[in-house]
């Protein structure tokens, strides 16, 4: 239950940013003003949606589970990163620090 709680969580998340780089403007706007290129902002959202399934969907190998609990923390911390070099508000902070416990939640109650 604890898996499937955090892991919906973590998927929403990675669906909701994953469209909001790909359709929302000032999402948009704001990777670009990070001198981030165009077509990093929508390889990192083809890789957020293609970690939905590699984290929740039954059967998929072990191998590649971890992979995307990697990639995700990875992403994760370079957005505390970004948010902090861009100067943007202490909330992204605590919002990616959050998303950061819930992932090592969702991770611990993998069965991995």
């Amino acid at each position: 239950m604890i898996f499937w709680l955090s892991s919906c969580v973590l998927c929403a998340f990675l669906a909701l940013s994953a469209a909001s780089y790909l359709f929302h403007q000032p999402t948009i706007q704001g990777i670009r003003e990070l001198g981030l290129p165009d077509y990093l902002r929508v390889q990192l959202a083809v890789l957020k949606f293609l970690a939905i399934p590699a984290l929740i969907a039954p059967g998929m190998p072990d191998m590649l589970r971890e992979w995307a609990y990697a990639a995700v923390a990875l992403f994760l911390i370079t957005a505390i990163v970004a948010h902090a070099a861009h100067r943007d508000p202490f909330f992204y902070h605590v919002i990616n620090l959050a998303l950061i416990g819930v992932l090592i939640v969702s991770r611990l109650h993998s069965g991995l």
